[in-house]
């Protein structure tokens, strides 16, 4: 396999024989306000611009959208993207926003839904902890999910998505076994200070739960309220020994697999 960081969570995937674009963030550089609520608000995002022009990520099998806020899904994106290009989400609300975007091929997920060849897995996500989760903050934030890829000729993939550490993942890596693991390690915050993505501790937590595969820090860098930077990951994974299993690829970076 083939894992192309784009930029943010966006990552252009092959596996198995077809290409997957994964949640395509594709405005140019300070396209749209800082979210509301979170660290860094006053900057306009996306923060960098596309390493890769928007030409060279159309040609795919399937565009995956794990959820459709604005730093996965964006206006830009519903524009360029082909409309006859095959998508999936999550659940059937994120599956009518992608029609109602003009998209005639839409799916939703399932448990263990074929693509191709491919077995795509959803899997749970927890978009943040404890009190985060609750009112109005826990309904903005709202659901989303991850994606275990496998085929017979292919290590398996897991891509984690927007989640913090918790059972569901632990869950998702004990019953997988994956080979490689995508995590979204930028540590974004809210004002509260909260996490609602995985930051460093949660990324160690995953390598010690999963010690044979090999892990890919995405989502940095990108977003007003990313508050983890690369060189930061870095040092804490030498640190803690771990630079030889955990990958931090710079955007526009291509790990072979």
């Amino acid at each position: 396999m083939k894992i192309q960081q784009i930029r943010n969570a966006t990552l252009s995937i092959e596996f198995a024989g077809a290409t997957f674009l994964i949640d395509p963030m594709l405005s140019e550089k300070g396209g749209w306000p800082g979210f509301e609520g979170t660290m860094n608000s006053e900057k306009a995002n996306p923060t960098v611009e596309l390493p890769v022009p928007i030409a060279a990520l159309l040609d795919v099998d399937a565009v995956i959208v794990s959820h459709t806020h604005a730093d996965h899904w964006d206006d830009a994106a519903k524009a360029v993207i082909p409309k006859n290009i095959v998508h999936f989400a999550q659940n059937d609300q994120d599956a009518q926003l992608i029609r109602d975007a003009g998209f005639l091929e839409v799916r939703v997920l399932d448990p263990a839904t074929q693509f191709e060849g491919i077995t795509l897995v959803k899997t749970p996500g927890q978009h943040g902890r404890g009190h985060v989760l609750e009112g109005m903050i826990g309904e903005l934030l709202g659901k989303v999910c991850g994606i275990v890829f496998k085929h017979p000729e292919e290590r398996t993939l897991y891509i984690a998505g927007d989640t913090v550490w918790y059972d569901g993942v632990a869950e998702t890596l004990k019953k997988h076994d994956p080979d490689v693991v995508v995590l979204n390690s930028g540590d974004a915050k809210l004002l509260t200070s909260d996490s609602i993505i995985m930051g460093k501790q949660d990324l160690f937590e995953v390598c010690a739960a999963a010690p044979r595969a090999t892990i890919i820090a995405s989502h940095m860098e990108a977003v007003n309220h990313a508050t983890l930077t690369r060189a930061e990951l870095r040092a804490f994974i030498a640190e803690k020994g771990l630079s030889d299993r955990v990958r931090i690829p710079a955007d526009g970076e291509i790990c072979s697999l």
